[in-house]
Formats: structure tokens, C-alpha cells, sequence
């Protein structure tokens, strides 16, 4: 404050002074004995400044306004033009980069690439213009257009590219190419001009290379190499087998892996052979509760299963994956064999009667017969169409006659031993999707994606009850009641309905099963041995149990990822059931 006051005080004099000075300018001169003036030092409360840096900072400003900017600095001291944001980058920005460039920038390897805003068709264009010519457009050019190459070139080109020659050179061009084609083939001028017009003529043809019927005259007709007649006889056996063949599906070279230790034991018993302590201990089922064992092999879902006929102890899965495995049930719980001769994805699958035969159907349009022991494919039938169910006739005497169910509305009926086709059942208005025998296997029943059952006399195509109602759905899996006076049919409204087997073949309306998901899927439905039960796999991966007396749900299961497609109870043990799912697995539950 004392410092401020100061200040104030000789400002204060100094103006004084001046205007005391114009008033008497003599008095300071006049008087001799007059005291010389004091001179205070000027004093300032203001802080010191070194402007030095200041003049450094707009200098270096100055500067850094007319070169790019570093690209590997993170701060920018300044506010840059755009000039100076997109300037190409010059010079080793790195001094240990072999060539000058950053790893950081480095986005090819040669080095740092820029994008050109530049179009394809324009790229290509100058391209092949200066690859033909010599020339072409230079890119970096901001204004006009500016050429790069061959400048003589591009005088007497009259700066032309490759896409847009003028028309009269196009047509000057042509004929000067016709000129020297002429001239290469030696045709005279001094030629007849109709022979030259006529089409027919050896000059009309000489003239007219590009003709389709260039060089194609008649002449005298050349003999076939022994190899050339070999090939030509192939060919035109397989067209005939084509043309007049149609019934053969897709050929594919059958093969069998046995995973086991030996296919016989020390006895000469066959790998197959049932066990002989293998018999029903107990009349009574129940349900399962708990997950026993999980087979999975299969690279993609399994679409069926089946137990091996009356004994269980080995289990046959047909996969999606185009194979058919058998595993072992009742000791190692492996996989015994791979069964390999469908190029699709297998649909159904059927046991002989004693289970060393059986039987499969693929989308590969094929059904083969197989011997379950050694792998090996007996015979194989075909119609062209898909099949969509295959069942052998449970009677012992026509153990040889195959049923099946084709995407073109057909029920076939094959004789094995001659290989030839008995009788065909043409009734439905769509693809077949089940076969079930009945009353003691004089009839069978059939359903389709028609959403009716048909009922058969066996060998004889005349249908003796047509089922089919308005509220009727698809029925996609049909089981038959252990006593045999029901069937169990899975409908696509979430239910399961229950038909008489009688001559009748009524709906039984106190029945019905309900409360599962299976609308879109063709789960199977099947009963327990001692028919207390109903069971059927859902769309959720569940599998349902219904109490077969009172209709209600008993307990549900949830087995697997996805659809639960197949559910299968043991012949035997009366508590354990099989299920296989779209996930690829099958579980075995008790």
C-alpha cells in the first residue's frame, strides 16, 4: 500500500510541475539560491516479464504454420489448418524404422499406404490406358488434367483411353483386322462373289472362321481307338440306366467298423449273442428318475432308435450323420459298430425278429438290409423316392417281406429273397409316414402327412377304413398297445390320441394324453411292457409320462438340448428307458 501511495504522490508532482514551469519559467532560473530538483526512481507494482519465450512461441507458431504435422505426436500445440492435417507425410519419421516409417503408421508392408478417393471404373480405365498407350491421367493433379508417360503418345492419340476410342476408329480398326486375316489365308479377290455369299461354300467358310459351323464339314468318318469304343459302350450304359432306371438311388460304397475287442469269445459266442441270465425280473414298471449312461458318437442328431427284439442288451441308433451304430447296453457301454453306407441322413431304422438282420431308410433315396454281426450290406432296395418307413412283417413265415412308406404317397411291398416288388398300397393323398401291424398282423395301419389313417388288408392295395375328420392333425408316430387292442398316435395339436384296433378302429374320446410341445416334430410315442404307461419325447428336449388308466402326467424328464426325437423302453428291466435327442446323444435313464 505504501508502494502504491508513493506512486500516486510522484505522478501527482510530475503533473504539477510542468504547469508551474509554464506559469513562472523564470523562477527556477531566476533564483540563484533556489535548490536543484529531486528525481525518484519510477517504481512499479507490476510483476516482471520475459517476453523472451513469447517471441520464441510466435516464431516457432509462424513456422509450424507452413510444415505437417509430426503423426506420431499425441498433442498438437496448436490449432492446425486443414493443409497441414492432410499433407502427405515426409521425410524418416522414425529413426530406427529400416524404412523411415513408424510401426504405428505402418499399414502395409511395404510401408504406409493412402487411401485415394478414386472410383474402380476410373482406375481401370487409366490402367489399361497406360498399359496400351503409354499415358495416362495423373491422380494427384488438383485441377485440369495433367498426364503422366509418354507425351508423344499422347499427341497422337489426342489424349483418347482405352474407353472411349471414337467410332470411326473402332470401324477402321475392324477393317484393317479383316484385311489381315484375308491376307493370311491367302483367299483371292479374283473369287466368285456368290461362292464368297454362299454358306454352304468352302470360301464362305474360310471367310467366316468364327462361324459356329467353322471347319465342321463332312467328311470321311474316323474309327474309334479300342479305348474311345470302351468309354462310348460306359456312357451309353449309363445313360440307358438313367433314361430307364429311374428307381435307383444315389450309389454309395458300403463299409462297417467293429469297435469291439474280438466279435467272438473264447467259446465261439458271436458278439450279438444275448446274454443267458438276461430275462424280465418283474412284471411291474416304473418310471425313471435318474441318468444312467450317455452314448454320444454321433457327429450331428440321432432320428431313431430301437432295443434289440426281446432281449435289450444292445441298442441301434440311426444318426443324422448318415452312419447306424449299435452300442452295448448291459456290460461296457460302447460302441460295438459302425454300420456306413448312406450318403444322407438316415430316417428310420427296423429290427428283424431275432435281431440279426435289419433294416434302414435314408434321404439318399436307398434301403438297405444289413447283417447286424458282420457289418455287411445283403441287398439293397430302391424306387427313387424317398422312404419314410420301413417295417419287415412280424410274422415268422414272412420274415422276407419289406413295407415301406415313400414321399410319393406309396406303400411298396418288396419280396427280399427275389428282390422285386409284390404289391404297392396307392391310397394317400401324401408322403406315408407310418406302418403299424395289427390283429395278429392280418392288417396294418398306415397314416400320412394327408392327416388320415388308412387301414389295410396285408396284400391286398384296397383300403377297408378310411379315417379322417376336420379336426384331424398329421400323425407322425403310431405305437401299438402291448395287449394290441390300442393305438397310440402322436397328433400335431400336442396330443396323443387312442384308436381302437377293433373292426371299428374308433377314437377313444376318454383318452387322450396331453400337455407336452410337438407340434413340428415327429416325436415317437411308445408304451411301457406292462402298458401302465404312455411315453413321448416334446420339441423342448423332455421326455413325458402318463399314467395310462387316469390320462394325467405322472412325471416329465428333461433329456436333452433341443428335441427329444426318440424314446424307447426295455424290453427287460422295467424301470430303464433310452432316449435320443437332436443333440446328438442317447441316454439311458432309470
Amino acid at each position: 500500500m505504501d508502494l502504491l501511495r508513493a506512486y500516486s504522490d510522484q505522478n501527482d508532482e510530475e503533473l504539477n510541475e510542468p504547469e508551474q514551469q509554464n506559469q513562472n519559467p523564470s523562477s527556477t532560473t531566476s533564483s540563484p539560491d533556489a535548490s536543484p530538483p529531486r528525481l525518484l526512481p519510477a517504481k512499479s507494482a507490476a510483476p516482471n516479464v520475459d517476453d523472451t519465450m513469447l517471441a520464441l512461441t510466435v516464431v516457432d507458431g509462424q513456422r509450424s504454420l507452413s510444415r505437417p504435422i509430426d503423426p506420431t505426436q499425441h498433442i498438437v500445440g496448436f490449432n492446425p489448418t486443414y493443409d497441414q492435417l492432410w499433407a502427405p507425410i515426409y521425410g524418416p519419421s522414425h529413426p530406427y524404422a529400416k524404412d523411415g516409417i513408424a510401426q504405428g503408421m505402418r499399414n502395409h508392408k511395404l510401408g504406409f499406404v493412402e487411401d485415394a478417393s478414386i472410383e474402380p471404373f476410373v482406375f481401370d480405365e487409366q490402367y489399361n490406358t497406360f498399359h496400351k498407350y503409354g499415358y495416362a491421367a495423373d491422380p494427384s493433379a488438383s485441377a485440369g488434367y495433367n498426364y503422366v508417360g509418354d507425351f508423344e503418345a499422347l499427341q497422337k492419340n489426342d489424349a483418347v483411353s482405352v474407353y472411349n476410342i471414337p467410332q470411326h476408329e473402332q470401324k477402321k480398326r475392324k477393317i484393317e483386322k479383316r484385311k489381315e486375316l484375308e491376307e493370311d489365308e491367302g483367299v483371292d479377290d479374283d473369287m466368285d462373289p456368290e461362292e464368297v455369299q454362299n454358306p454352304a461354300s468352302d470360301v464362305w467358310l474360310m471367310k467366316n472362321k468364327k462361324s459356329p459351323w467353322a471347319g465342321k464339314k463332312d467328311g470321311p468318318p474316323t474309327e474309334l481307338t479300342e479305348e474311345q469304343k470302351k468309354y462310348a459302350e460306359e456312357y451309353a450304359k449309363k445313360k440307358g440306366e438313367e433314361r430307364g432306371g429311374g428307381d435307383k438311388g444315389e450309389v454309395v460304397v458300403e463299409k462297417t467298423t467293429f469297435h469291439g475287442k474280438e466279435e467272438r469269445d473264447y467259446q465261439g459266442r458271436s458278439w450279438i449273442a444275448p446274454p443267458r441270465d438276461a430275462k424280465a425280473s418283474n412284471d411291474h414298471c416304473y418310471i425313471p428318475k435318474r441318468l444312467v449312461h450317455t452314448w454320444s458318437g454321433h457327429t450331428k442328431g440321432v432320428s431313431a432308435i430301437r432295443f434289440f427284439p426281446n432281449y435289450g442288451h444292445l441298442i441301434l441308433s440311426a444318426g443324422m450323420d448318415t452312419k447306424v451304430k449299435i452300442w452295448d447296453v448291459f456290460n461296457t457301454g460302447k460302441c460295438m459298430r459302425t454300420y456306413m453306407g448312406h450318403s444322407k441322413a438316415v430316417r428310420d431304422i427296423c429290427f428283424n425278429n431275432d435281431g440279426s438282420k435289419f433294416l434302414t431308410a435314408s434321404y439318399d433315396k436307398n434301403i438297405k438290409y444289413w447283417d447286424t454281426e458282420t457289418g455287411q450290406v445283403i441287398s439293397t432296395f430302391s424306387t427313387g423316392k424317398v422312404p419314410y418307413v420301413v417295417k419287415l412283417n412280424p410274422d415268422e413265415d414272412k420274415q422276407n417281406v419289406l413295407l415301406a412308406g415313400m414321399s410319393d404317397k406309396k406303400i411298396v411291398q418288396w419280396d427280399m429273397n427275389e428282390g422285386k416288388i409284390n404289391q404297392e398300397y396307392d391310397q394317400h393323398l401324401g408322403a406315408v409316414n407310418t406302418i403299424t401291424f395289427v390283429d395278429n398282423n392280418r392288417r396294418f395301419v398306415t397314416s400320412s402327412d394327408d392327416k388320415s389313417l388308412r387301414v389295410w388288408e396285408f396284400g391286398i392295395p384296397v383300403v377297408i377304413k378310411y379315417i379322417s375328420e376336420p379336426h384331424m392333425h398329421s400323425m407322425p408316430s403310431i405305437s401299438l398297445h402291448p395287449n394290441s387292442n390300442w393305438l397310440a398316435a402322436q397328433s400335431m395339436d400336442n396330443q396323443i390320441l387312442i384308436y381302437s384296433t377293433r373292426e371299428k378302429f374308433q377314437l377313444n374320446k376318454k383318452k387322450r394324453f396331453a400337455g407336452h410341445v410337438v407340434a413340428g416334430y415327429a416325436c415317437q410315442v411308445n408304451f411301457s411292457p406292462d402298458g401302465r404307461f404312455v411315453m413321448s419325447g416334446d420339441g423342448e428336449g423332455r421326455c413325458w409320462f402318463w399314467d395310462w388308466k387316469t390320462c394325467k402326467v405322472f412325471r416329465t424328464l428333461k433329456c436333452h438340448e433341443g428335441v427329444c426325437i426318440g424314446a424307447a423302453w426295455h424290453p427287460l428291466e422295467q424301470s430303464k428307458v433310452a432316449t435320443c435327442g437332436w443333440d446328438g446323444l442317447i441316454k439311458y435313464w432309470d
